[in-house]
Protein backbone atom coordinates (compact mmCIF):
# COMPACT_ATOMS: atom_id res chain seq x y z
CA UNK A 1 0.00 0.00 0.00
CA UNK A 2 1.46 3.37 -1.08
CA UNK A 3 1.09 6.14 1.70
CA UNK A 4 -1.27 9.40 1.03
CA UNK A 5 0.45 12.01 -0.69
CA UNK A 6 0.29 15.28 0.61
CA UNK A 7 0.87 18.89 -0.37
CA UNK A 8 3.12 19.78 2.27
CA UNK A 9 5.93 17.13 2.58
CA UNK A 10 8.82 16.23 0.87
CA UNK A 11 9.62 13.76 -1.73
CA UNK A 12 11.82 11.93 -3.80
CA UNK A 13 11.29 13.49 -7.59
CA UNK A 14 12.60 12.14 -10.73
CA UNK A 15 11.75 14.82 -13.92
CA UNK A 16 12.63 14.53 -17.33
CA UNK A 17 12.76 17.00 -19.79
CA UNK A 18 13.67 17.00 -23.36
CA UNK A 19 17.30 18.96 -24.42
CA UNK A 20 20.63 19.20 -22.34
CA UNK A 21 21.10 21.06 -19.61
CA UNK A 22 24.09 21.20 -18.20
CA UNK A 23 26.01 20.73 -15.07
CA UNK A 24 26.48 24.51 -14.81
CA UNK A 25 23.29 24.64 -13.57
CA UNK A 26 23.00 22.47 -10.74
CA UNK A 27 23.34 25.51 -8.33
CA UNK A 28 20.02 26.70 -10.08
CA UNK A 29 17.91 23.82 -8.89
CA UNK A 30 19.46 23.50 -5.36
CA UNK A 31 20.02 19.95 -4.45
CA UNK A 32 18.87 18.04 -7.25
CA UNK A 33 21.43 15.96 -9.46
CA UNK A 34 21.39 16.51 -13.17
CA UNK A 35 22.36 13.30 -14.80
CA UNK A 36 22.13 13.06 -18.89
CA UNK A 37 20.41 10.73 -20.90
CA UNK A 38 18.96 9.90 -24.24
CA UNK A 39 15.28 9.02 -25.26
CA UNK A 40 16.66 5.68 -27.30
CA UNK A 41 16.79 7.67 -30.28
CA UNK A 42 19.70 9.51 -29.85
CA UNK A 43 17.61 12.95 -29.03
CA UNK A 44 19.22 14.19 -25.48
CA UNK A 45 17.29 14.33 -22.60
CA UNK A 46 18.19 15.63 -19.07
CA UNK A 47 16.97 14.24 -15.53
CA UNK A 48 16.96 16.04 -12.36
CA UNK A 49 16.18 13.98 -9.21
CA UNK A 50 15.98 14.49 -5.68
CA UNK A 51 13.95 15.43 -3.05
CA UNK A 52 12.33 18.67 -2.91
CA UNK A 53 10.65 20.40 -0.09
CA UNK A 54 6.96 20.00 -0.87
CA UNK A 55 4.67 20.16 -4.05
CA UNK A 56 5.31 23.88 -3.82
CA UNK A 57 9.13 23.01 -4.49
CA UNK A 58 8.22 20.61 -7.61
CA UNK A 59 5.93 23.44 -9.00
CA UNK A 60 9.28 26.25 -8.60
CA UNK A 61 11.48 23.70 -10.39
CA UNK A 62 9.14 23.06 -13.02
CA UNK A 63 8.61 26.65 -13.83
CA UNK A 64 12.79 26.92 -13.98
CA UNK A 65 12.40 24.56 -16.58
CA UNK A 66 9.71 26.21 -18.66
CA UNK A 67 11.57 29.48 -18.62
CA UNK A 68 14.46 28.04 -20.17
CA UNK A 69 12.37 26.33 -22.62
CA UNK A 70 12.96 22.70 -21.68
CA UNK A 71 9.76 20.44 -22.94
CA UNK A 72 8.65 18.45 -19.70
CA UNK A 73 8.62 14.39 -20.76
CA UNK A 74 7.63 13.68 -16.96
CA UNK A 75 7.62 14.13 -13.39
CA UNK A 76 7.92 10.92 -11.05
CA UNK A 77 7.67 10.97 -7.41
CA UNK A 78 9.72 8.12 -6.32
CA UNK A 79 10.12 5.89 -3.24
CA UNK A 80 13.17 6.49 -1.47
CA UNK A 81 14.79 8.89 1.06
CA UNK A 82 12.35 11.39 1.83
CA UNK A 83 11.32 10.32 4.99
CA UNK A 84 12.76 12.84 6.95
CA UNK A 85 15.68 13.55 4.76
CA UNK A 86 14.71 17.45 5.10
CA UNK A 87 16.16 19.32 7.85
Amino acid sequence: MSPKLTLDQPGAYQIRVQGRLGEKWAGYFGEMNITLSDDGEGNPVTVLSGVLLDQAAVQGVLQKLYNLGFPLLSVEKVAGEEDGAVE
